[in-house]
């Protein structure tokens, strides 16, 4: 089987994958691929096929574990770890960061939202992404992680840096100074009296022998909620509205029925998600899928947005259909599946929601900019999302 060149879809695949994930579909459920920067490895892009190499042991995260890979410079966290260290983690950092800490965080995440478009709304244009979708997720992290308000406008400058940096250079000195940043605060609140905010538990959380969480492991914690959050909560935003926006029906429909929120930010989510692949896998062992044997230290992607677009799962898939609903058991991989499924799903969903109602309720008129320039997607196969959604209402 030849190796699928990316670069060879050109800016077409950026824009709209979609029919090139169901060509690759047709033709297997695996695919050795090369990605435009030269990197090579393997996407899955069948639904059951992924489904199934999100749960299989075979496929590693524990990067230090495969001889050609790095260390990261992040410390162990849990997006790289494998059982039993992952289990250890997991267990120790779910044991704070529950469903009820995200609904009593909900009448704050709706004062910021609110915030946000009180700033945005009496200009009648705003690119949404720059007004809302980046900013909200940063502010309900620091909410959430109980950073000062002296320091939020600091850690905002850093979060845009790693997030949306302007060049290399800002992206590493953003790093360097948001690590030294979380050294300092976690610190404080070991020694500070407990103020209830997720690190101050992280910090202090322990299980049934007494473990606890390394101060480094606290800020790796911190770290990749804030990478991971982001990204999936701004890319829902920015990529739900726009669905809705050019899929005026669909947009009514909503209007009419505000209980089909629910429903509409699940499509949203199956539809065009908020990350287009999966992190890294790496095969410890040779593993077949469908007829093709993948060598043992390899990498593995598996191509989230082909896997929910498969109509082997879903009826109609290319269909934004906010009333959807799906059997049991063939739910939409955005927010992955097995022991890595996402830790911050149910927060992500929380943003989202408080976010559509509120952007829809107050701008009854709100549509896609005709004005705008084309549409600029983020570059490579991680996140699915665009630079910049311009709105007028």
């Amino acid at each position: 089987m030849p190796i699928i060149e990316l670069a060879e879809y050109g800016p077409d695949f950026l824009a709209d994958p979609y029919p090139y994930y169901a060509k690759l579909r047709e033709e297997g459920p695996v695919h050795e691929v090369r990605a435009p920067d030269g990197y090579r490895f393997w996407l899955i892009v069948g639904y059951a096929e992924g489904r199934s190499a999100l749960t299989d042991s075979r496929l590693v995260k524990a990067r230090d574990t495969m001889a050609t890979s790095e260390a990261s410079p992040l410390g162990k966290h849990v997006l790289i770890a494998d059982p039993p260290d992952h289990t250890r983690l997991r267990k120790l950092i779910s044991r704070e960061f529950t469903v009820r800490r995200v609904d009593n965080l909900r009448p704050r995440i709706q004062e910021l939202t609110d915030d946000l478009l009180d700033a945005m709304l009496p200009a009648g244009r705003a690119d949404l992404v720059e007004a809302l979708a980046r900013p909200l997720p940063i502010a309900v992290l620091c909410e959430l992680l109980g950073v000062p308000n002296a320091d939020r406008d600091e850690f905002h400058s850093w979060a845009k840096g790693i997030l949306a940096p302007q060049n290399p250079t800002e992206t590493h000195t953003a790093v360097k100074a948001l690590m030294s940043y979380l050294d300092d605060l976690i610190e404080d609140k070991r020694r500070g009296e407990p103020t209830g905010d997720l690190l101050s538990g992280l910090i202090r959380t322990s299980i049934e022998n007494g473990d606890r969480l390394s101060s480094e492991e606290v800020r790796s914690t911190a770290f990749l909620l804030m990478i991971a959050g982001h990204e999936t909560t701004a890319n829902l935003i920015s990529n739900g509205t726009r669905a809705l926006l050019t899929h005026r029906d669909q947009l009514d429909l909503l209007r009419s029925d505000m209980d089909l929120l629910d429903g509409a930010v699940e499509e949203m989510l199956r539809y065009d998600g908020s990350l287009e692949s999966t992190t890294k896998r790496f095969t410890s062992v040779p593993v077949q899928i469908g007829d093709t044997v993948i060598p043992p230290g390899e990498t593995v992607l598996v191509s989230l947005a082909s896997a929910d677009r498969d109509p082997a799962n879903f009826d109609d898939p290319d269909r934004f259909d906010i009333r959807r609903g799906t059997p049991a058991g063939v739910g939409h991989l955005a927010f992955g599946h097995g022991i890595h499924y996402c830790l911050g799903a149910s927060l992500a969903r929380a943003e989202g929601r408080i976010a559509f109602r509120a952007l829809l309720e107050r701008c009854p008129d709100l549509e896609l900019d005709p004005e705008a320039p084309p549409f600029e997607w983020m570059p490579g196969v991680l996140v699915r999302g665009v630079q910049r959604l311009s709105l007028r209402w």
